[in-house]
């Protein structure tokens, strides 16, 4: 069973390489900004890159860190929960983002170029932008954004051991869509185990 699944097993990035990741947008620019903190919302909370785009400032409680996702996949709407670092991250990049733009915007994460500043991110351009910080950071991993999902859930699963939590956090309406973050500790557990006596 795990040797069928092993091919299918999407890139994870470790603890170290997700640093890497966030190291590489200089906060000093707008821009870098802005991806420092959309990157590290995607790491922390798991959005799909359509999720992320469409977010909006109504959507999220400053205060409580409450974040709903609004007509997820299958239209469905969900709940998550942001930390104090991230919801630092958030405060300090709308208090840029206003005063750029000169009003607040609808969308959480939007455009700073001239033309179509305040316009909802284009999602080639983030698509770009990981692989472009992946490679900056020496991350040799075929990176997509779909990859901070999957090590959001990895990350989740082995901090909780409850697929069920995972299954939630993500908005999947099959469970069996989530065990492919099993098979990644799976295999985990298994070099661990083979490496234990080696050295």
């Amino acid at each position: 069973m795990i040797t069928i699944a092993r091919k299918k097993l999407p890139a994870v990035l470790t603890k170290e390489e997700q640093e890497l990741l966030l190291a590489q947008p200089s906060e000093r620019y707008i821009t870098g900004q802005r991806n420092h903190t959309l990157l590290k919302i995607m790491l922390d909370t798991g959005l799909r890159l359509s999720e992320v785009i469409n977010l909006k400032w109504k959507d999220i409680d400053l205060i409580s860190g409450k974040l709903m996702v609004r007509e997820g996949k299958g239209k469905k709407d969900r709940t998550l929960w942001l930390g104090e670092e991230d919801l630092n991250l958030i405060q300090k990049w709308k208090e840029r983002q206003v005063k750029k733009i000169g009003k607040t915007p609808a969308n959480i994460f939007t455009s700073t170029s001239k033309g179509t500043m305040g316009n909802k991110m284009n999602p080639r351009y983030i698509q770009d932008m990981v692989k472009r910080y992946a490679k900056k950071a020496g991350i040799n991993k075929d990176i997509s954004p779909h990859t901070l999902r999957h090590t959001f859930a990895t990350d989740l699963l082995r901090e909780t051991k409850n697929i069920r939590l995972v299954q939630k956090a993500l908005g999947h309406s099959d469970i069996s869509t989530t065990m492919v973050y099993t098979h990644i500790v799976d295999e985990e557990l298994e070099g661990a185990l083979k490496n234990l006596r080696s050295s």
